[in-house]
């Protein structure tokens, strides 16, 4: 397979089109995963409006992101794609850490009943945790 496609990653176009293949997909399956873990369902409470969900996804998106965009300063495609997979696994162990370890409330609950202040620093906790992946990864 690889003697197939690596003659169109030597092109930048292909390149490129390899690099944001990639980067859809495991935004799709990342998403998805968080949305099995979280007790709300994160696209049918952003429809109802619901700010706090919106702020918590949205800093979800842009982790994800962050660390694709870390994981792009690797040498290749396959170790792109490796690395990406480990930073967006991490990303989602720490939400299941920040999740289950916060001792004062429920994060998952206060999001579902629209409490902003908690989904910024739901928000804030995912980027911030991208940029040290990030940071180990590139």
């Amino acid at each position: 397979m690889r003697e197939s496609i690596d003659p169109l990653l030597e092109q930048p176009v292909g390149l490129m089109a390899g690099y944001f293949s990639v980067a859809v997909i495991e935004l799709i399956v990342f998403l998805s995963c968080f949305e099995l873990v979280t007790k709300y369902r994160c696209w049918h409470e952003i429809k109802r409006g619901n700010i706090a969900a919106s702020l918590a996804t949205g800093g979800k998106i842009f982790a994800l992101c962050n660390i694709l965009r870390f994981a792009t300063a690797r040498s290749n495609i396959y170790d792109f794609m490796a690395w990406s997979f480990v930073g967006a696994f991490l990303l989602f162990l720490a939400y299941i850490m920040f999740e289950f370890l916060t001792p004062v409330f429920q994060i998952d609950k206060e999001i579902a009943e629209g409490n902003t202040a908690v989904g910024l620093i739901a928000m804030a906790v995912s980027v911030s945790v991208s940029f040290v992946i990030g940071a180990c990864i590139a």
